[in-house]
């Protein structure tokens, strides 16, 4: 099925930035922000390599034991965390999404300020946790312009895995004149000012039902931080690998027309789908009584519940980035983030090491031969190259579970998925992903695939 420029992650530019459901009223946005200035006067000293990107994460003992904790507690272990150890009080939160105000308490943590390497256009954080039943997070970023002037802190995401206690959601309409949250994306309004984010720190929040010892656990918190020129075509790269993975395969078309409350069902579902397979490539698996839910008629019903817990309830659908990340990360022993990669080599340091990665990009049905449709926005997984340096990816926009395997030609696949500029099916311009990509990879890397990431600046 053609998409014909259908958009299945995000609109284009500006309208790729757009706000997309009803406005929150400053009395939610404010409900869940608890009354306590948390300040990180301590400069993060771990920096990122020099290039157009700046991935950095908190993710150790030490770094948990580095912030501000009002209420938290860093927690030791195989996969150091940061938990609840004595609420600070407690808040009321008017979920937008069902109408309904609960109180919660709540225990906070803000992390160091991180000077960027790359002082910043664009900032996405991203989060692994663990969230019981009862308990949610919110992640917030407050930045320093280049300029010197701070920004407000905004809201990145409030996130649970499950969605019984609040709707997990992206918070629209915030905004301070010069930098604006658009669902996942920190962005600076006018890039030809000059104006950058030249720092930030990270606050969590951590919520609990009033009178419980539950608590959240946070094992990765980060942001990718970058300033990627604006292009419409990008260099060449010289193949070097010939490596294929076999990572299961699933369709999105399959499931047109399923559970629609979530972004219209299956035909908007490339980024789930595209999750799901690579966290069955690592051995993610769900339980029966964890797919009970879905009808019992439906293929790949681990799909499904996938579609259902990245939805993102203000953005209304389920291409939130961070989302998707944070939900691979809720499988065992699974950690996930959000960057941008530089090239297809950097693609090729990752599969030599057996870490595919999940991409996103927009095209014209004409600019990627053999996908037979265009796109605004699609996720795809990438999985490996050909002899010739062509790019094997497993497309869930295909008729069937069979058909995802697709080659594309490596010169077309970089420039659509790389560049940061294009032309739509009107003749306008409009925005590219830069090089976008979502990672998953085992909680506990091996040696060649900590030096993998590493090459592409994630630790």
């Amino acid at each position: 099925m053609s998409r014909a420029e259908q958009p299945s992650r995000r609109a284009e530019q500006p309208s790729r930035r757009t706000v997309l459901a009803a406005a929150v009223g400053a009395a939610v946005v404010s409900g869940a922000v608890p009354a306590v200035a948390d300040t990180a006067e301590s400069a993060d000293t771990d920096r990122a390599p020099t290039g157009q990107v700046d991935y950095h994460a908190w993710t150790s003992y030490a770094d948990w034991c580095r912030g501000t904790a009002r209420g938290t507690r860093a927690v030791e272990g195989s996969r150091p965390g940061l938990a609840i150890d004595t609420a600070l009080g407690s808040v009321d939160y008017p979920d937008p999404h069902t109408g309904r105000t609960s109180t919660w308490e709540y225990a906070t943590w803000t992390s160091p300020v991180h000077r960027l390497s790359v002082p910043a256009t664009e900032t996405i954080a991203s989060w692994n946790a663990h969230t019981p039943a009862g308990t949610w997070i919110q992640v917030e970023l407050r930045g320093t312009y280049s300029d010197g002037t701070d920004t407000p802190w905004y809201v990145m995401g409030r996130w649970a895995a499950g969605d019984q206690d609040i709707k997990r959601t992206s918070v629209d309409d915030q905004t301070d004149g010069k930098s604006t949250i658009w669902t996942d994306t920190f962005a600076i309004d006018d890039t030809a000012t000059g104006l950058r984010l030249a720092s930030y720190r990270l606050r969590l929040t951590l919520y609990r039902k009033p009178g419980t010892k539950l608590t959240p656990a946070v094992w990765r918190l980060g942001a990718m931080g970058s300033d990627v020129p604006d292009r419409f075509t990008v260099p060449a790269s010289t193949p070097r690998l010939t490596r294929e993975l076999t990572v299961p395969r699933y369709s999105q078309e399959i499931h047109v027309g399923q559970y629609p409350e979530y972004d219209n069902g299956g035909e908007a579902w490339c980024s789930p789908t595209s999750s799901q397979m690579i966290i069955e490539y690592w051995g993610g698996r769900l339980t029966p009584a964890q797919l009970a839910w879905v009808d019992p008629g439906y293929a790949d019903p681990q799909v499904d519940n996938a579609a259902r817990f990245t939805y993102d309830h203000q953005y209304k659908g389920c291409g939130n980035w961070p989302f998707n990340a944070a939900y691979a990360a809720t499988y065992r022993d699974l950690q996930g983030v959000v960057t941008r990669l530089g090239s297809l080599g950097d693609l090729e340091t990752l599969i030599a090491a057996g870490i595919p990665a999940i991409t996103s990009q927009s095209f014209l049905s004409g600019e990627l031969t053999g996908a037979g449709y265009g796109t605004s926005g699609h996720l795809m997984t990438v999985i490996g190259f050909t002899a010739d340096g062509d790019v094997i990816a497993n497309d869930p926009n295909s008729p069937s579970d069979p058909a995802v395997r697709r080659v594309y030609a490596r010169r077309e696949f970089e420039n659509i998925w790389l560049r940061t500029k294009r032309y739509n099916a009107s003749g306008k311009v409009a925005s590219g992903t830069g090089g976008v990509c979502y990672l998953y990879f085992p909680a506990h890397p091996t040696a060649a695939q900590r030096e993998a990431l590493a090459a592409v600046g994630v630790r």
